[in-house]
């Protein structure tokens, strides 16, 4: 899943309109922000395997601290947490919690049974093996996105030429990148990493763009009482 990650994140926005897009962006690509970290420290593995899934040449032989679901709870309590210490809006934190365990269950349908639950050798894995599936992949991901960016228009209001240009360059550029990402794989494991480190760029990208929004108040459609005297 790439796509559906920041969809996800940008709904998000109006669940938390005091949250900025950039930590919910962060929360909810947080564990493949932390993946080509731990593969570059050689704390997790990966292969390179050609012809290993219709969308995916990726064999994810190692990463629990990543990617279980154990773990993804444990960084959703941590970042949760230090957003609420920092910021104190709790509807923040625990949305920004939420979103760091989102991107496990996300994950889940178009894995092969790779994603395991908890770190250790006798953890089971899980995976629905959607990634073998070429329309499925990107009909779920399109879907998710295009969800994604409809609620964040309808939460948010463009303040200048920033807000509105700035959100479409970035709103296209995902799904680019993302049919891009679909083509040779990477040359190496290594060469990899360093290439999926650059997602952290769309963090600072998403802060500046909802710097340039506002948020729009929901309209209060509950019948009013006549005034009594």
């Amino acid at each position: 899943m790439f796509l559906g990650h920041y969809g996800v994140a940008l709904a998000a926005k109006r669940a938390a309109p005091r949250t900025s897009l950039g930590a919910l962006t962060f929360a909810a690509q947080f564990l493949d922000e932390l993946w080509p970290i731990l593969l570059l420290l050689g704390v997790e593995q990966v292969r390179i395997v050609t012809g290993l899934m219709a969308m995916s040449p990726l064999e994810f032989v190692y990463y629990p601290y990543s990617h279980s679901l154990l773990m993804a709870i444990v960084w959703a309590a941590l970042i949760g947490g230090v957003y609420f210490l920092l910021r104190r809006y709790g509807r923040g934190a625990w949305v920004m919690a939420l979103l760091v365990v989102s991107h496990w269950i996300l994950d889940l349908p178009m894995h092969q049974p790779d994603l395991p639950l908890w770190p250790g050798a006798n953890s089971p894995e899980f995976g629905w093996g959607l990634w073998n599936s070429v329309a499925a992949t990107y009909v779920i991901e399109l879907t998710i996105y295009a969800v994604g960016v409809a609620l964040y228009l309808r939460a948010t209001l463009a303040r200048d030429r920033i807000g509105r240009w700035g959100f479409w360059a970035y709103a296209v550029v995902l799904p680019v990148m993302f049919v891009m990402s679909n083509g040779a794989p990477p040359p190496s494991e290594r060469a990899l990493a360093w290439t999926a480190l650059g997602i952290w760029l769309f963090v600072p990208w998403a802060w500046w763009i909802d710097k340039h929004r506002m948020s729009v108040k929901p309209v209060d459609l509950t019948p009013k009482r006549p005034s009594t005297f």
